[in-house]
């Protein structure tokens, strides 16, 4: 008998001796009578994505409902999707995966430059502002940062090359600061995750983090945020956008629409219900224009949208 003979032997009695024991009777199991198991196939419906910047746990916690709300109200299948990574985003929209994107403004516009998506709407955030910002964080105890001249000849960790809130911006406002990349010992990237550039500075691995407003209360709870400061924050820039693939009719894309601009948070529980888990409060009409803020940051810093 060969040793990996024998080994299967000692496997197949082992699993046999975990399975069963002697309170338990045991099972006869016929062959002899079978059932095809088929795979139903997925049905045609509109796919919907949120920009990966937290965990999928996360995304489907703060969108679910409001793809349910957009399934109703549309009369359209709608079925959230998942993409891995920001650029994982980009490819899934444009290999025709991701039918309505909701993302920062820097990947819209690289969306809309490579596959020709078209902004429906864009969020109002809790404060009220259809505009969000970026954040510079670093830890309370670091006496040697206080300011943004101090962040020069640090570790600084970034949720994205195309992160917004969480690079673009703070980018942009080290640029006006008067410090550029080859400025900083390192720069290095937390794989699009807000949460992971918050505890890249809380574990005392980087020096400084950027990342958008609002995302030290995702880890609230999980770590003391009073051993963070914010040391500063970048200017404002047009907010969170939804955008469509040049596939849709333009039926459909007035029905998502419309839809996403009848949630009324002030005076519909149901609505505001969909729009707390989601994180902000309603959506202003948006067109292809109020991005250009962004075109013209990304070229001052020397960031490629192609």
């Amino acid at each position: 008998m060969t040793s990996r003979l024998l080994l299967s032997l000692l496997l197949v009695a082992s699993l046999l001796l975990v399975g069963c024991s002697e309170d338990e009777p045991p099972i006869t199991v016929s062959l002899e009578k079978r059932q095809e198991i088929s795979i139903q196939p997925r049905q045609p419906a509109i796919t919907y994505a949120y920009l990966p910047q937290y965990s999928h746990t996360e995304s489907f916690q703060r969108h679910h409902q409001l793809v349910e709300y957009l399934s109703e109200a549309t009369g359209l299948p709608v079925r959230q999707v998942f993409p891995d990574t920001f650029d994982h985003h980009l490819s899934m929209f444009g290999q025709g995966e991701i039918d309505v994107s909701f993302s920062n403004p820097f990947i819209y516009v690289k969306l809309a430059n490579r596959y020709g998506a078209r902004a429906m709407a864009r969020i109002i955030e809790k404060n009220g502002r259809a505009e969000f910002r970026g954040q510079i964080i670093a830890r309370r105890d670091n006496d040697r940062i206080t300011s943004l001249a101090d962040c020069r000849g640090k570790s600084w960790v970034a949720v994205d090359p195309s992160s917004a809130g969480g690079y673009l911006f703070p980018l942009g406002h080290f640029f006006d600061h008067g410090l550029r990349l080859d400025d900083f010992r390192e720069v290095v990237f937390a794989g699009g995750r807000q949460e992971n550039v918050i505890l890249g500075v809380y574990a005392g691995l980087h020096d400084i983090g950027s990342i958008r407003e609002g995302s030290l209360q995702v880890v609230a709870g999980k770590i003391d945020l009073g051993q963070l400061k914010v040391i500063d924050h970048s200017p404002w820039y047009p907010g969170w956008v939804y955008a469509h693939s040049p596939r849709l009719s333009a039926d459909t894309v007035d029905l998502i629409r419309n839809a996403l601009l009848a949630l009324d948070y002030q005076n519909n529980a149901q609505h505001r219900a969909i729009l707390d888990a989601a994180n902000f409060i309603g959506f202003v009409p948006s067109d292809d224009q109020d991005f250009d803020r962004i075109r013209t940051l990304s070229q001052k810093v020397g960031l490629n949208l192609d």
